[in-house]
């Protein structure tokens, strides 16, 4: 009877260490698309040998892109799991994709994706595509919770509010929107323009065409906003992949604090803005005095819009770089599109608060008194606090950026 016991035991323990056994050694293929001229390919080929050190389950699988089969097949797979590629590293895991490399964002997601492929299984479609692979063959675990979801929960940390789990990056994210736009929306070189072109409708006499040409000026203020803001997202998940072009970028931010922190407490200028002289200034001037007074509404509305885009393009350098630090951080924290763009909108909400906010009132009161330019030295402050913090966080500490303390 305790011979059987024994034997029973033995079997019982045996049992338990192959299940464990075989879910930890679940085969997991990877497919590394790369370049050898490409220094963020590189960087991301010594991750992946050092997880060959960690994971005695993981094939990887390496195509070189310059080789034009390979550049081909590289378009095939990225159709085969819905998307669009514009460079290399390319990078499939499981039934997950990544773009780009940051090693700091890379890591942990890599690490995740294989400890979940390696529990739960997988349908390898890239290896039953490409041919002449070794395939995982365990069960696949439909009832477990998603590869996002998983990896969301190994690397991003939560918090409970109200007896609710909230994940923090999806808390805090938001939050750094609305701050940092509310801070370039202070931005003293665009508001002292819609001040005078506000001083300028008050003295019309038709209602409509005051509203008319305001919000002309406005939306086209947001739009090319809008329109730098997603052109610079899509440059840099790339961009930042490369270690020294995100300290590059970190210094670009501190320079950008010198500069703000400098023109508040040395260059007080009534009118805030420090990159427009007089003389430009007046040439403004006499731009919204002539397509104020244009008899034809559309001319006049043509006019308000190109003052808008010049603007706007003057407001990037005096903003020292908020809009293009606040695109950095989306892009390290590798979110997917429909949550940047949404972080975007909610960015310009807060960008042109201040502005729809003094427009709004002036037109309802038909009185500008009570305004000024002077707050926006305070914006100065703040902005260059916020880009001090943020260029030492980049440079020293990306993975707070990402919130991965």
């Amino acid at each position: 009877m305790k011979k059987f016991s024994k034997i029973l035991v033995l079997l019982l323990a045996l049992v338990m260490w192959s299940n464990r056994v075989f879910a930890a050694d679940n085969l997991v293929n990877i497919y590394f698309f790369h370049s050898n001229t490409c220094s963020h390919c590189k960087a991301e080929g010594k991750l992946l040998e050092e997880l060959m050190n960690d994971y005695d389950n993981i094939r990887i699988y390496k195509y070189e892109v310059n080789a034009e089969e390979n550049m081909k097949l590289l378009k095939e797979v990225a159709d085969l799991h819905n998307t669009n590629v514009s460079g290399v590293p390319f990078t499939v895991i499981g039934d997950k994709y990544f773009k780009g490399f940051n090693y700091d964002n890379a890591r942990p997601r890599f690490m995740a994706a294989i400890e979940y492929y390696s529990s739960y299984g997988y349908k390898d479609i890239t290896g039953e595509y490409i041919g002449d692979i070794e395939l995982p063959s365990y069960d696949i675990d439909d009832n477990q919770i998603s590869v996002d979801d998983y990896i969301s929960d190994k690397v991003n940390p939560k918090i409970k509010i109200f007896g609710k789990e909230i994940d923090l990056k999806n808390l805090t994210l938001p939050v750094i929107a609305l701050l940092i736009g509310l801070v370039d929306g202070f931005n003293p070189c665009a508001m002292w323009v819609l001040l005078f072109l506000i001083s300028m409708l008050i003295g019309m006499k038709d209602r409509k065409r005051m509203w008319v040409l305001g919000l002309s000026f406005l939306l086209t203020s947001a739009f090319v906003y809008l329109l730098f803001m997603l052109a610079w997202l899509n440059a840099a998940t790339l961009l930042l992949s490369v270690s020294y072009v995100r300290i590059i970028i970190g210094l670009i931010a501190l320079a950008g604090a010198i500069i703000n922190l400098t023109s508040y407490f040395k260059h007080r200028k009534d009118n805030g803005c420090d990159v427009i002289d007089d003389k430009k200034r007046n040439k403004i001037f006499d731009k919204i005095k002539k397509f104020t007074s244009e008899k034809k509404l559309l001319i006049a509305v043509v006019g308000a819009m190109a003052l808008a885009i010049s603007v706007n393009i003057v407001e990037l350098a005096c903003s020292a770089g908020l809009p293009v630090m606040f695109i950095e951080i989306l892009s390290m924290n590798n979110s997917v599109q429909a949550l940047n763009v949404l972080y975007i909108a909610l960015y310009m909400i807060a960008f042109m608060f201040d502005d729809f906010l003094v427009f709004f009132i002036a037109m309802g009161t038909m009185e500008l008194t009570g305004f000024s330019t002077k707050y926006g030295k305070v914006s100065k402050l703040v902005g260059g606090i916020l880009l001090l913090i943020i260029g030492i966080l980049m440079i020293f500490k990306p993975g707070w950026l990402m919130f991965n303390f």
